[in-house]
């Protein structure tokens, strides 16, 4: 398994579900660095991790050098997985919303809803069901990422299924895209501590890592 950086600073809210998350990853095989110093972040950017995961960081979480550092690693082909609350970070750089696809403008209240996964084919989808019934906070985002042709929209929200959606029939969840040689995931999924102790949730979590650092080719 590859050896991956984790990063979960965060200068707005904080998930009780980060440290679950951290010990998730551990659990399932990876080295893991995990960096909450940007400094130490921009530092092990040198090192050529596996795959970097940004896990609901919020709020500017990078240094000049870290966003300079971060580009270069997925330009030059590196793997980029951004976990629930990385779609709440880095609003004043705009290269990591174009890196994501879109951005995080709200969600409703923490409730149980439907998951419609849309792309099985991929490795991190390829075990779900169809319909997945799943209880987080269902982000609403500014922009359906499919507007890019090269993006693959993996899983939509069902908005009928839960109350108070806000973004629109294609409801985007779950997505990959290429960025320069590098691959990019997001799976805005994974808002509690109860998440990463689902199994269904963990292999999603690992197979989109390991498809990021493509440790599975």
């Amino acid at each position: 398994m590859p050896t991956i950086l984790v990063h979960t600073r965060t200068t707005g809210y904080r998930h009780a579900s980060i440290p679950h998350g951290v010990r998730a990853l551990r659990d399932l095989g990876f080295g893991v660095r995990h960096a909450e110093d940007p400094d130490e972040f921009a530092d092990a950017l040198g090192q050529r991790p596996g795959a970097v995961v940004f896990l609901s960081t919020t709020g500017e979480v990078l240094t000049d050098a870290g966003r300079e550092r971060l580009a270069a690693y997925v330009d030059g082909g590196g793997g980029f997985v951004g976990v629930h609350a990385a779609a709440c970070a880095e609003y004043g750089w705009p290269y990591f919303g174009e890196l994501l696809g879109a951005r995080f403008t709200g969600h409703p209240a923490y409730q149980p809803g439907r998951v419609l996964v849309t792309d099985r084919s991929h490795p991190a989808t390829r075990h779900l069901p169809p319909v997945w019934n799943w209880t987080d906070e269902w982000y609403d985002f500014d922009a359906d990422p499919a507007r890019d042709p090269a993006v693959r929209v993996l899983a939509r929200a069902d908005e009928s299924s839960y109350t108070g959606a806000g973004t629109g029939p294609a409801h985007p969840l779950i997505w990959c895209r290429p960025q320069g040689a590098g691959r990019v995931f997001y799976t805005s999924l994974g808002h509690a501590p109860s998440a990463y102790e689902d199994p269904a949730f963990r292999t999603h979590l690992a197979a989109a890592v390991t498809w990021a650092a493509r440790a599975d080719s």
